[in-house]
């Protein structure tokens, strides 16, 4: 199918939410800028997830699904994700949708000349208190990987996969995934995406793993940072 553009939706207790999404990324794939399809990394859901996944995929030839034993954690599915993709770009969104869809279009119109381009929440619809950890923790993350980036943790991206493929992830590292494109001497950017309150389902981070468990995290940047192996091959015969 020519496929230039892999989007990964990580799953786990999304029951609530899946039609919506195979409705919203149904409709995005008919007027996303590159050639999509679509990868499910069910997280080791305990609810009837993977049934509709299986579904999905069975109606909808671009939708295509992978289960873990057990529920590991998004760093390890999004890793999944990106070992699993064989297209030029690779991007993701989380299951709530809480960012839109058609704003991967935003994004793909930038990532010519840049490795990774990420998006900024504007106007966040979440309560305060997640508004304000998630401010504090994307300062704290700043301080530590100067990477200018204001939101991390949003779930709306596009990398190129050659650098996707190259990030070395561990727990909790996919809210350092800008810093970890700059490691290997990339190129980022953000832009303004849209940001929606939750309709369905419950959400999975608390002040624990939103706020004291990246500042724990920021430890680790430093450490693969200083251990970080990057080179580029000039030749091979």
């Amino acid at each position: 199918m020519n496929y230039e553009f892999t989007i990964i939706v990580p799953v786990y207790n999304e029951e609530a939410n899946l039609q919506r999404v195979e409705q919203e990324l149904s409709n995005y794939l008919k007027i996303a800028a590159k050639k999509t399809k679509i990868l499910f990394v069910n997280d080791g859901s305990k609810d009837k997830s993977q049934q509709l996944i299986e579904e999905i995929c069975m109606n909808n030839s671009d939708f295509n699904f992978i289960q873990f034993q057990q529920n590991c954690g998004l760093s390890a599915a999004i890793t999944a994700g990106f070992k699993n993709t064989d297209t030029e770009l690779v991007g993701y969104i989380d299951s709530d949708l809480q960012t839109a869809p058609e704003d991967f279009n935003l994004l793909l119109a930038q990532i010519g000349e840049y490795d990774l381009v990420t998006g900024v929440r504007a106007n966040r619809k979440d309560t305060f208190v997640k508004n304000m950890s998630s401010t504090i923790a994307n300062g704290i993350r700043r301080a530590f990987t100067h990477d200018g980036m204001d939101d991390t943790g949003c779930p709306l991206k596009v990398i190129k996969t050659e650098y996707a493929k190259k990030i070395p992830m561990f727990k909790g590292l996919h809210r350092f995934l800008p810093a970890m494109i700059l490691l290997q001497n990339g190129k980022i950017k953000q832009i303004p995406v849209q940001h929606f309150p939750r309709i369905a389902g419950e959400a999975k981070y608390g002040l624990w793993n939103r706020l004291i468990g990246p500042l724990i995290d920021c430890f680790a940047y430093l450490w693969m940072k200083k251990k970080y192996i990057n080179y580029k091959i000039a030749k091979i015969n």
